[in-house]
């Protein structure tokens, strides 16, 4: 008879990858197997436009991965994992020039708000600062509550909670001038919704604190460093990983005591034989990525920008909201996109030949939306970048279909592998007291998903490991 294993984990992707190490490190025997050659998912990079030019087809700037719980309590480093701080973790630019930004420093960032809103700037931030790890282990650690882990500071957890319960649009009590408000709106833009859902404003000040206290980093090499870590260790505790194997059926993995799937719920339906269990799961906007290989820096006309790993174009809160209703509500792209855009080369110079730079970036689409959005991206960026097309060498597109032809857990191009609008943010995959659990005892569910949402942190995989390892134990 074949050997039992302990866990079988389905994709390799920074959530599946952290499922396996946690439970090798507790002595388990665990196997992944991965569809694509390289492990990675979402935290990969590629040459995708010239020789020489390294591109991160999806994430790559990640203050929730150097802020996370789940990666700091691992010897990453070790395997190769070096985070690199640009000068500015973001700027904000407006046409004019100016810029809000948010610094490594509280004051730097109050400052660039103007003086009606830098003391309600430090008001917003000051009660978390100095209670950073708590919070985190708190906030992205909410899962555990539903393991039977509870908070480590309930009372700071509810105050938090209480402010990012607020919509975005509520910021206008809050913040006198528009460059507050957009700070804040360029911040919660990342999780594809309008701006006035609710729940909004906390992941906006997750991201706010994060750059104070953690920073907004790179990984030297690009973000396939952080996924080639997790895999270094995982065969250091002993766990194997094979590459290139796609799985279409539960039985064609070996026989195991767990098995911990790094996909969308959909898929983990169809693999395990679940049927409709998922069919109510509601997939998101997706968006339009360009990846550009540049013959010099982005010539923005701010000098803020010019300096920031992370620039948002907006530029307002209303011009933000208005581009997130036509492709989240409204079913349509929209003419000036919100975009978030990324210049790794400014502090990671392997990602270039000298002199040379990389650059993406990214505006947001109906779900499954097929066409070509390069004018009205390159067309915002020109706004505040006069001259851009000109330090273009090439480029690489994707839109939905080719984002989820990259990565089966894009559902209709949703990097999300879920909406996060409203409380979809926090009831993921559907609602249910452990949602990494499935109607089969032996089959769990870790991908982003599942709580705490997107990002690249691990701490979906965190969670679900400690569900299968409660499960395991208990056999055992």
């Amino acid at each position: 008879m074949p050997s039992i294993r302990d866990a079988v984990v389905v994709g390799a992707g920074p959530n599946g990858l952290t499922a396996a190490v946690e439970l090798a490190r507790r002595g388990f025997e665990v196997e992944l197997f991965e569809a694509r050659d390289t492990v990675g998912g979402g935290a990969r990079t590629e040459e995708l436009t010239l020789p020489g030019f390294r591109h991160d087809p999806c994430s790559a700037i990640h203050p929730t991965g150097a802020g996370s719980p789940a990666f700091r309590a691992m010897p990453l480093a070790r395997y190769g994992l070096e985070w690199l701080h640009p000068e500015l973790p973001m700027a904000h630019p407006f046409p004019d020039g100016s810029a809000a930004v948010l610094a490594r420093s509280v004051g730097e960032t109050a400052a660039s708000l103007g003086p009606r809103d830098a003391g309600a700037y430090r008001r917003l931030v000051r009660p978390y600062l100095d209670r950073w790890d708590t919070l985190a282990e708190d906030f992205f650690g909410y899962g555990s509550a539903l393991n039977g882990r509870f908070p480590i500071d309930p009372v700071q957890l509810v105050r938090f909670g209480l402010t990012g319960l607020q919509p975005i649009t509520w910021s206008r009590v809050r913040f006198r001038d528009e460059k507050a408000r957009a700070l804040l709106a360029g911040m919660a833009g990342h999780v594809i919704a309008p701006m006035n859902n609710p729940f909004m404003t906390a992941p906006a000040l997750v991201f706010a604190l994060a750059a104070h206290v953690v920073g907004w980093p790179v990984p030297r090499g690009g973000s396939q460093s952080i996924s080639d870590a997790l895999a270094g260790y995982l065969r250091a505790l002993g766990g194997t990983i094979h590459t290139g194997t796609e799985v279409k059926r539960l039985d064609e993995l070996p026989p195991a005591r767990a098995y911990i799937f790094d996909t969308s719920p959909t898929a983990l339906a169809r693999i395990a034989g679940l049927g409709s269990t998922y069919d109510n799961v509601r997939y998101g906007a997706s968006l339009f990525k360009i990846d550009y290989a540049l013959d010099g820096p982005v010539p923005w006309t701010s000098p803020d920008a010019a300096r920031a790993g992370t620039v948002h174009v907006g530029p307002t809160l209303d011009d933000i909201d208005t581009a997130m209703r036509d492709a989240v509500v409204r079913g349509r792209a929209p003419e000036r996109p919100f975009l978030i855009t990324a210049q790794p080369s400014l502090v990671d110079p392997t990602r270039a030949p000298e002199g040379k730079h990389v650059f993406w970036a990214y505006g947001h689409l109906p779900n499954g939306w097929e066409g070509d959005a390069t004018e009205a991206v390159e067309r915002q960026i020109e706004r505040f970048a006069p001259g851009f097309r000109d330090r273009v060498l090439a480029k690489a597109t994707a839109g939905p279909p080719q984002l989820a032809a990259r990565n089966a857990n894009y559902v209709g191009g949703d990097i999300a592998c879920g909406s996060a609008a409203g409380l979809r943010l926090l009831i993921r995959p559907k609602l249910k007291r452990v949602p990494y659990e499935t109607a089969h005892p032996s089959v769990f569910l870790c991908s982003s998903a599942a709580p705490p949402g997107p990002g690249v942190h691990g701490m979906a995989g965190h969670h679900a490991a400690r569900a299968v390892w409660r499960r395991l134990r208990r056999a055992r």
